[in-house]
């Protein structure tokens, strides 16, 4: 099994690289974007900008400066007196996101195919079959850190199928689309043995035949995982 993927908000915060106040608006970047990922600030929330710097540990400038490209991305909104309110999940929020990831996603299926080290394909497929064994061996045990790991590993691997496409405009515009999915998925959706062992599932019935080269079927494949996602996105219930 490959090693697990460590996240930015669970290991010790870096020391801000040089660079000056560039770095430091990335790390404060960075870092309020960790806090999206894993809802520490949530949906319809408004936030302080002081309450912002506690939390990400950067100074007040770097927040500052890092707030407009929120706003621009649709992840925060300034309330005049109030302070930030993060976005509320209404159903055309989730909706479009989805929307969004599919377009994106399903464009990548014949890319990959073309420009992707099906090497990288395998250790994918490995690891899934590896993280499959352990979910139906450890049956008694803590799996809190490895489920971490495992949605890590997920959004890493989807980011890295998009990212193979080689366009840095379609890769940002996925990367704040992921944001506003994972907010979703957060405020509505908890990472469990049974939900961990179904994407396993899904995304195995579309990386084999994306090893394979069977365009068709992984594409058909991806689009179920997608709406599986979206309708629990959306609350609903998934067909046994």
């Amino acid at each position: 099994m490959s090693a697990p993927i460590t996240s930015r908000q669970g290991s010790p915060r870096p020391t801000a690289p040089a660079g000056g106040e560039n770095s430091l608006r990335q790390v404060a970047y960075q870092r309020i974007e960790d806090l999206l990922n894993w809802g520490k600030v949530r949906p319809g929330q408004i936030i302080s900008q002081r309450e912002l710097v506690d939390m990400t540990e950067v100074t007040l400038s770097a927040v500052r400066e890092a707030i407009p490209r929120f706003e621009a991305e649709g992840l925060l909104q300034t309330l005049p007196q109030r302070g930030l309110m993060v976005p509320s999940l209404d159903v055309t929020f989730i909706r479009e996101a989805y929307q969004m990831r599919r377009i994106i996603e399903l464009a990548t299926v014949p890319e990959l195919l073309a420009m992707l080290d099906r090497a990288i394909v395998r250790d994918w497929i490995e690891w899934h079959l590896a993280a499959r064994d352990r979910l139906g061996s450890d049956r008694n045990s803590d799996l809190t850190d490895f489920l971490r790991d495992f949605q890590l590993y997920d959004w890493d691997m989807h980011a890295s199928m998009v990212n193979a496409m080689d366009n840095s405009l379609i890769s940002n515009v996925y990367r704040v689309t992921a944001i506003k999915i994972r907010m979703s998925a957060q405020s509505r959706v908890r990472v469990t043995r049974e939900n961990a062992t179904r994407v396993i599932k899904e995304h195995l019935e579309f990386l084999n035949p994306l090893l394979e080269g069977h365009p068709e079927e992984a594409t058909k494949a991806l689009s179920h995982h997608i709406d599986q996602s979206l309708t629990l996105a959306l609350g609903g219930t998934l067909k046994a």
